[in-house]
């Protein structure tokens, strides 16, 4: 029997763990505190803490920005632990690449007031709060449970950094309005789990990628973005009353030329479909490849709207649906059964589609039957009802079959082994 090696390192003094740490790559450093909970405490003591007022919280974070140097064992602390307020925390946390998380989810969780954040990214302000000597510019700036205590001194933080790519904001609660405006170079936005918001406005003309999941709010985009990288998961309904027909028509155009797309079916059928009565004729969304449509079960699978969909999809190259059965579904919406499909109706590039949250095997069957008038590239598709199990469709011919030339379906043996079956959309895992 092999003897266990003993561990030397983390009995030596706290002084020598925290130089040894500033000399690793922090993508490795910080997996240290997988070890032992002697290695978590030594990560806790490295923050720098700091006590104060929320109106100097903007001057806390950039004079810790400033401070920082990676290539520095005495200026490369990461962690900045700030209280202010009655109990309010806010956790700064420096990653690679230029990589900011601002996270007030540690002090303590009062009953969420209502409040609106406005972020302003624009060369022509002038920060009076921000050192000219900081080294470490924010690219990408994860906001994490802003509430109404903290929102002024995030604006005030947000409006230095004139470099910011990418802003990701998350689990808000109370955020009911939202304004972002940025001449800037802010190219990818994403938010997620704000559960109250209604109103948003968007002001980035160089915008690229636009990831949004939680309730859908009103949505006011200054400029057609152009997106290539779209995901709409608003599977829990509107967080709005929907009042107006054509409301999306901006976001829809905003979508129009996305390659990568998440979308409910609710969002077609109450929203785009109205947007489309009059211009189904010539609209495509010609560069779509990649598709997550959200679907529910409510009153048994109806494949009609997605169909008319895929027919407005002609460079469309993998399929991915999954039906939730709690996903919103709208009582009253337009007939999109009624609106003609315009000039392309096969999807000749179609490789692969994956049906996942069919409970019932007849639904599945009669899903892959009807692609069969528009997929002709033989497509694999794959099933599953639990999204562990998943098997394969095959053609098979009928001799019940009145036309010779149409083919059934049915599932065979689970599939394993195919790099097809380890595929998952970009936005799935987020």
């Amino acid at each position: 029997m092999e003897e266990k090696a003993e561990d030397m390192i983390s009995h030596l003094p706290d002084e020598i763990l925290f130089h040894i740490i500033s000399l690793v790559p922090f993508d490795y450093a910080i997996q240290t505190i997988f070890l032992s909970s002697r290695w978590r405490l030594l990560w806790s003591m490295m923050a720098l803490v700091q006590h104060g007022t929320a109106e100097d919280v903007a001057s806390a974070v950039s004079g810790f920005l400033t401070n920082f140097d990676a290539h520095s064992p005495t200026r490369n602390t990461r962690k900045l632990r700030y209280h202010f307020g009655r109990g309010s925390v806010l956790m700064a946390i420096i990653a690679p690449n230029n990589k900011l998380h601002l996270d007030f989810s540690t002090g303590k969780q009062e009953f969420p007031r209502q409040f609106g954040l406005e972020l302003e990214l624009n060369h022509q302000i002038i920060i009076h709060h921000q050192p000219t000597l900081s080294t470490f510019f924010v690219k990408t700036l994860n906001l994490i449970s802003v509430n109404f205590l903290s929102n002024e001194a995030v604006s005030s933080v947000v409006s230095g950094f004139q470099f910011l790519e990418n802003l990701k904001i998350t689990d808000c609660n109370g955020l009911n309005s939202l304004c972002i405006n940025s001449n800037t170079k802010l190219q990818h936005l994403t938010i997620f789990d704000c559960l109250e918001l209604k109103f948003l406005h968007i002001s980035t003309p160089k915008l690229r990628t636009f990831r949004y999941r939680g309730l859908l709010p009103q949505v006011w985009p200054v400029f057609h973005y152009n997106l290539v990288d779209a995901m709409l998961d608003s599977r829990q309904g509107p967080g709005y009353i929907v009042s107006n027909a054509n409301e999306l028509d901006p976001v829809l155009l905003t979508i129009k030329n996305a390659e990568i797309l998440t979308l409910c079916r609710w969002i077609f059928e109450a929203l785009i479909c109205p947007s489309l009565s009059s211009l189904i004729a010539e609209f495509q969304f010609y560069n779509l490849k990649e598709l997550w449509w959200i679907d529910n079960s409510n009153e048994g699978y109806n494949l009609d709207s997605l169909i008319l969909f895929l027919k407005l999809c002609p460079a469309l190259e993998r399929l991915f649906i999954t039906i939730d059965p709690e996903s919103f579904c709208m009582t009253r919406t337009t007939n999109c059964c009624s609106l003609q499909a315009g000039k392309q109706t096969q999807l000749r590039h179609l490789k692969l589609i994956k049906l996942e949250g069919f409970t019932n095997q007849e639904h599945r069957t009669k899903f892959a039957e009807s692609l069969q008038e528009l997929a002709t590239a033989n497509p694999l598709i794959l099933a599953t009802a639990d999204g562990f199990c998943w098997q394969s469709f095959v053609k098979v011919v009928s001799d019940q079959s009145k036309h010779p030339s149409k083919m059934q379906y049915k599932l065979v043996q689970e599939v394993k082994d195919t790099k097809e079956f380890l595929l998952k959309h970009a936005h799935m895992g987020l």
